[in-house]
């Protein structure tokens, strides 16, 4: 049953290392807001998997990855959602001063403002926890790998309600692990973040990410 386990846990290291749209909002409010959005939005995220553990035990992650229907409704929920958050990164790029509004009247003043709309948090997307769980749940993905994967991979000797819980519980742990670390990484390297310049090229960068995500998940077959 070690063995077994220890597998699963290298399975679901890769699958979480793989960098997907969870990396992509997590760099995006980290980066916009800093460690404790970035933080928030990881929990959400965690909040996510647990909710898709949930259903999975309750069978109707099954029911959703059996039903062409409600999973293409999910799909493109999904999609929809990583899109306006993308957009909403392109369009914080154009927030700042005009150019040379830096020049006129007290340049203290105008360099303090530039900052401090570059720096504040993004708005329209809702707390940074919410952005992680409702991104996270509207991944159809999940359920597909929850009710496939997940139960092959479930040490033997446990009923398939444990088996399941704690694979669900180590991948929490891992994602929460992984995501926050990264965020941690982020966090060393604010002062270079907050410069405009950087800013907004990190906005347009993460912006085009979640779209192509966003298209990405929308497209996908299965």
């Amino acid at each position: 049953m070690l063995t077994q386990l220890l597998t699963a846990t290298g399975v679901l290291a890769l699958l979480t290392l793989v960098p997907g749209p969870d990396m992509a909002i997590v760099t995006r409010r980290a980066v916009s807001a800093g460690r404790a959005d970035g933080l928030r939005t990881v929990a959400g995220i965690a909040c996510g998997l647990l909710v898709w553990g949930a259903l999975t035990a309750a069978g109707l992650a099954a029911l959703l990855a059996a039903s062409a229907g409600v999973y293409l409704a999910v799909k493109l929920a999904g999609a929809a959602y990583l899109v306006l958050l993308g957009v909403q990164s392109l369009r914080r790029t154009g927030s700042g001063p005009a150019p040379g509004a830096a020049d006129s009247g007290d340049s203290g003043d105008s360099g303090d403002s530039a900052d401090d709309a570059l720096t504040a948090p993004a708005r329209g997307g809702g707390s940074a926890w919410r952005t992680g769980l409702v991104s996270n749940v509207l991944n159809p993905k999940i359920a597909v790998f929850y009710t496939g994967l997940l139960p092959t991979l479930a040490p033997p000797g446990l009923s398939p309600a444990v088996g399941m819980g704690l694979l669900v519980l180590v991948h929490v742990l891992l994602t929460l692990l992984w995501l926050s670390s990264y965020v941690y990484v982020l966090s060393r390297a604010q002062r270079l973040f907050d410069r405009p310049r950087v800013r907004r090229a990190l906005d347009r960068l993460t912006g085009v990410v979640l779209i192509a995500f966003g298209v990405r998940v929308a497209t996908a077959t299965s």
